[in-house]
């Protein structure tokens, strides 16, 4: 287990990662990754049962999906630090031949990527699904997935919603980024969620909502109490608070973000609002 400092450390370097990356490929959606940082950290670091010897099977494992497919930098980040393949990789983000599409892919065989996400809606279904096949296989590891909470706006959402409850689908832990924030502006002006926390406990969920999902320290914590709460014949549903473009302050709760890169002015800004703690890559 890491300490508290230690995944202070690698969120700071995961931050770095993610601005250079989009900004090495002058695209891509540093504003979501940023604001998931603490959470894939405690996710990786502290949380799963996971091995960085990648096998797409993952009997007795713990497994994760992005289905929020287009903050995948600070996924690919994360894995990179976890030891499933080099850091260097980095440096290929979304150029011609890398394994490091613009959204996870399976077709490049990347390790620690088990479903192709980017179309928006679709994660839920697909870790209910090896959820499912996990307690069909008499394995007791979890299934995690983070999502956005624009997704929530998807129909199949709230299909997938309506179907873990009602099948006790009580080894899986879902979790929206909840930042109000969305391509074309706040969620609350695009398209209301009004309760959602009330809604999703009145489909049969056990819901632990964070108001601070950019504290280190809280996302362990918060994690730990989600797992204490499987196996008990409900799905566990993280809402989690955050700010999107957290840690570099042009970037905080602007929408704008949401997927543009940052130019090589912005950031040198950037990187001198995040320390190197653990060597850029």
């Amino acid at each position: 287990m890491a300490s508290v400092e230690e995944l202070k450390r690698i969120c700071s370097q995961v931050r770095r990662d993610i601005v250079r990356m989009t900004n090495g490929a002058s695209s891509g959606h540093p504003g979501g990754s940023l604001g998931c940082t603490e959470y894939m950290v405690a996710l990786y670091f502290e949380a799963m049962n996971h091995s960085n010897q990648f096998n797409m099977d993952a009997m007795g494992e713990d497994v994760f999906f992005l289905s929020q497919g287009h903050i995948c930098p600070v996924w690919y980040s994360v894995l990179a630090h976890a030891g499933y393949f080099d850091k260097s990789e980095l440096a290929t983000f979304r150029k011609l031949n890398s394994r490091m599409q613009g959204h996870p892919a399976t077709a490049e065989h990347l390790p620690g990527i088990r479903e192709a996400s980017g179309s928006l809606g679709q994660g839920m279904s697909v870790a209910i699904g090896a959820a499912l096949a996990k307690k069909l296989n008499g394995d007791s590891s979890l299934v995690y997935t983070l999502h956005g909470d624009g997704e929530f706006q998807e129909g199949q959402i709230w299909e997938a919603l309506m179907f873990a409850p009602h099948n006790k689908v009580d080894n899986l832990i879902c979790c929206i980024d909840y930042n109000n924030k969305q391509i074309d502006g706040d969620c609350d002006v695009v398209l209301s969620h009004r309760d959602l926390s009330a809604k999703i406990r009145e489909f049969g969920w056990d819901v632990l909502e964070v108001l601070d999902g950019n504290n280190i320290e809280t996302m362990v914590s918060s994690l730990k109490v989600a797992k204490s709460r499987t196996g008990k014949g409900k799905p566990v549903f993280i809402l989690m608070h955050t700010e999107m473009g957290h840690g570099v302050d042009f970037m905080v709760n602007d929408h704008k973000w949401h997927g543009v890169a940052p130019n090589d002015e912005q950031l040198v800004i950037a990187l001198g609002q995040l320390e190197e703690t653990l060597g850029d890559y």
